[in-house]
């Protein structure tokens, strides 16, 4: 398995580690004891081993073998009562992407996936999306169906996921079961915690809890439903460098405070809860295109509300207003129209000067979303067991130098059976029980590694 660390701007874009698990003849002579004895002990794969290894991990490198999890959602679920089916909008995608999908494992002499059939494209897994279950039983899931993307990536959808009345939780998480053809487990993926809510909430928002509140800087999604029609939701996205209205797949913006003194592009950091009233851009996550600044405005009863500087809340019904309207008109918003994006002008309110009327078209439902990333290769696994949990290498820390140099990596999902390479040079593996785990990596005083070691820090 290929561990990475988060994205970091000051670190290259290379893989800083990779961790290979112990084939099963190793694993198999170790009982639950000996694992427990293991804190405090340096290890290393025998020399005959790591030479078969040293191949693999040298053709992983040189073939970028990769692989990529990525599952997008919202951070709130509304919930279903009785027989309705509020079905979780936008619905959870997953992306797989990176070259390792379509690479043999074993360098391709001992081929792990199903080959192809002829005519056949894309990654040859199918995916299971569910909720976790408080009681352990078996849940309800979703089969996803893959798509390839223009820019290479496999896409599913689970449109028809909901959670009842008789799932009394405040937060779950989704899962992710991913299965190669043929039958063999990949592993099993969870979302970030959604939290659960009855509706959206009417009252006024107070920073005092802000559990439900939009913060500047944070990712969001906006999706358009006419007549309140779940067949015409339409999604904010970006397709062919433009922005779109979407019937079948969503972007995630990033939504920033804007500055009006400051030029398109440039998004000075602002802290702090978006309110109603505010100038914000909006900036596609993916492909970093953004939208004029705008106005955001409060939406109640088809009319945009001029002056309502309250927090914004999930799932609000809100409308973006382009700036330098003339005075006593009605300004224009951000609308759609079928599959396009156009500029709609409000009409000001006969009856009250601090509205203007929208059409259905140009009240956008807000809501803030999540995403997790799982990177990892099959490419050197010695073992048929499924690869999760993936290793999460949350931070490095350097100590020492020359023969004595230690590195220790903190993270997540880390045991007794893994080693850790730098490039192709085995380091001596130490893991430690107790805090958070953390197996600690010691240099040997081959300069390989050492060397590997500043390769691999240093910008």
């Amino acid at each position: 398995l290929d561990a990475y660390s988060p994205a970091d701007p000051s670190m290259p874009p290379n893989p800083l580690t990779h961790l290979s698990l112990r084939d099963r003849s190793e694993m198999q002579l170790q009982s639950e004891a000996d694992r427990r004895s293991l804190p405090g002990t340096w290890t290393r794969s025998s020399p005959e081993h790591t030479t078969i290894l040293r191949g693999g991990v040298r053709r992983c490198l040189q073939q970028q073998c990769e692989q990529t999890v990525q599952i997008v959602h919202a951070k709130v679920a509304q919930k279903s009562y009785g027989n309705e089916k509020r079905f979780f909008c936008p619905p959870p995608c997953v992306y797989l992407s990176g070259p390792g999908w379509r690479v043999k494992p074993g360098g391709g002499s001992q081929a792990r996936f199903p080959p192809h059939q002829a005519g056949e494209t894309g990654p040859t897994v199918f995916g299971y999306m569910g909720l976790d279950s408080a009681s352990g039983s078996a849940a309800e899931t979703q089969k996803l169906n893959f798509e390839q993307q223009p820019d290479s990536r496999e896409f599913g959808c689970a449109k028809t996921l909901y959670i009842s009345d008789a799932d009394k939780r405040k937060h779950f998480r989704l899962v992710l079961r991913l299965v190669l053809r043929g039958g063999r487990e990949l592993g099993t993926f969870h979302s970030r915690l959604i939290k659960v809510i009855s509706k959206p909430s009417q009252k006024k928002q107070s920073l005092k809890n802000t559990d439900l509140c939009i913060s500047s800087g944070s990712k969001v999604s906006l999706f358009n439903r006419l007549r309140s029609q779940t067949v015409s939701t339409r999604y904010l996205s970006v397709e062919d460098g433009a922005f779109v209205a979407s019937a079948r797949q969503w972007a995630a913006f990033t939504l920033h405070l804007a500055d009006g003194h400051s030029s398109q592009g440039d998004f000075p950091p602002r802290e702090g809860y978006v309110r109603y009233g505010s100038l914000v851009q909006l900036v596609c996550t993916l492909t970093g295109i953004t939208l004029p600044p705008m106005i955001i405005r409060k939406v109640a009863k088809q009319c945009a509300l001029l002056d309502v500087d309250e927090p914004i809340s999930q799932l609000h019904k809100c409308a973006f207003q382009f700036p330098g309207s003339p005075p006593g008109g009605g300004g224009t918003y951000l609308c759609l129209a079928t599959e396009k994006v156009v500029q709609f002008q409000a009409s000001p309110c006969p009856k009250e000067a601090n509205r203007a009327l929208l059409n259905d078209s140009s009240c956008w439902t807000i809501i803030g979303t999540e995403s997790v990333e799982f990177s990892f290769s099959t490419s050197l696994a010695c073992t048929l067991e499924p690869v999760t949990p993936v290793p999460l290498i949350s931070t490095l820390e350097l100590s020492g130098g020359g023969d004595v140099a230690t590195l220790e990596l903190h993270g997540e999902n880390f045991h007794a059976g893994l080693k850790v390479w730098f490039g192709d040079v085995e380091a001596e593996t130490m893991y430690r029980y107790g805090e958070p785990a953390v197996p600690g990596v010691r240099g040997t005083g081959r300069g390989g590694l050492l060397h590997a070691l500043r390769r691999a820090l240093l910008p």
